[in-house]
This record gives C-alpha cells, structure tokens and sequence, in this order.
C-alpha cells in the first residue's frame, strides 16, 4: 500500500472484464470519509472485426500497460457468473484470466466479489440495475455526472465494493494474528 499503509491511502483498480469492453476505474477512499475520489477510469476495447488472436494481443498489452500506469495495491475484479450466452462467458474468462495473471506476475492481490455482491454493497440491493449502479457511484464518488457506459461504472462500483469490504477483512486477519 501507498503512504503509511492505511486503508484511506489504497488505490484499487476495478475491473469489470470483457473481450469486447473492459472496463476499468482506479479509486481510492476519500480522507477517511465513506465517499470515493475516481483517480482514472475508462475502457480498453477490441473489435469484433479482428481475428480473435489480435484481439487477445491488444486486451493482453492494454491490461499490462493499465497496471504499470496506474500502480494499484490492490486489484478487485468482477467474479464470472454463469450466463444463458456461454460466447459471452468464453469471453468474459478470457478477459479475467488476462487480468488475474498479469497482476499475479507483478505480485499485486487480487479480489473477486460476484456482481450481486457489487450492487449489495455499492447499491444497496443485489438485485439493482445498471443505472442503479451508475447513480450510486456517481454519488458516493461526487461524480455530477454517473459514469457512463455502465462498463465503467462497474468496475468503480468493484472498487468501491472492495475499498468497503477492507476494513471489515483487515480486522479479521488481525484477529487471526
């Protein structure tokens, strides 16, 4: 971790993963406040008109390039959940698995949560919808405007949902001590 190493200093990554959209955002807790600064946010896009090798290249270096630009003590990734379109998933894995070595390799944890717990914590229902999401990043950020496309949002509200859970992990592993 940055600075002394408390929880407010941690900069984690967000990833919401895709081969098509991924979407990023690193954010950090604001001075010890419940609210969230966004550092950066943003997504890395391939086209469905490349050959799939190439645009597993392009995913691979945009990934490793975001994590050597932004420096994230922490990682938190959208877990895979089953879907009716196993295309969708293939791709989804594909992007996560990119995500998952790329940041093993250069020794940064990681954290999944399942979207349900993602909107749980970020909107208050595990059932809440994309512009649900969007919204309640936008104000627990003091965003004026909800980040958009809801790829983007996701990945805020992971590290949001990561940056919350922290406190609650750390006095666990303490009191594993």
């Amino acid at each position: 971790m940055r600075g002394e190493g408390t929880i407010e200093r941690m900069f984690v990554l967000g990833i919401d993963p895709g081969l098509t959209r991924c979407g990023f955002g690193v954010v950090k807790r604001a001075g010890g406040t419940p609210h969230f600064e966004v550092l950066t946010a943003g997504l890395l896009e391939t086209s469905v008109e490349q050959p799939m090798e190439q645009r597993l290249a392009t995913l691979h270096g945009d990934i490793a390039a975001l994590l050597d630009d932004t420096k994230p003590d922490v990682v938190a990734i959208e877990r895979i959940f089953s879907q009716a379109n196993v295309k969708s998933v293939v791709s989804v894995a594909q992007a996560s698995g990119f995500v998952l070595a790329l940041a093993t390799m250069r020794k940064i944890p990681i954290a999944q949560y399942s979207p349900n717990e993602v909107k749980l914590n970020v909107a208050g229902s595990g059932s809440a919808d994309k512009r649900d999401v969007q919204d309640m990043v936008a104000r627990l950020c003091g965003l004026d405007i909800a980040p958009s496309p809801p790829d983007v949002a996701d990945a805020i509200a992971v590290a949001i949902c990561h940056l919350s859970a922290s406190p609650l992990l750390s006095a666990v592993h303490a009191g594993e001590a």
